[in-house]
């Protein structure tokens, strides 16, 4: 969540965007790039070339949808790995960029 933080600068925002992105108000790239690291996550065999080509139509660039593809990837690898084996979250980057009061339980 630090990372969604930062990138957004918005601590209720990222924390809106984590609980249900599908209930803020997004740009269609955005929305869409998401929809994908939800399919790449939860169902990547059936990702195909015609994805690619929707999140092209809409503006998106290669880069941007490998950056997205990877990032997904990348979160999906990690937690498993730190689930797997009883990773404990570091309260220091579990906090990272939340004011104190603005997120409920911070």
């Amino acid at each position: 969540m630090a990372f969604l933080r930062a990138e957004t600068g918005d601590p209720e925002l990222a924390e809106k965007i984590r609980m249900d992105y599908t209930s803020v108000p997004l740009d269609a790239p955005t929305r869409a790039l998401l929809d994908y690291a939800v399919k790449v996550t939860r169902e990547p065999w059936s990702c195909t070339r015609s994805d690619i080509q929707a999140l092209r139509g809409l503006g998106l660039t290669d880069e941007q949808i490998l950056d997205g593809v990877q990032v997904a990837a990348l979160f999906n690898y990690s937690n498993r790995v730190a689930e797997a084996l009883g990773v404990e979250v570091n309260e220091g980057y579990a906090t990272l960029g939340i004011k104190s009061g603005v997120i409920e339980g911070s």
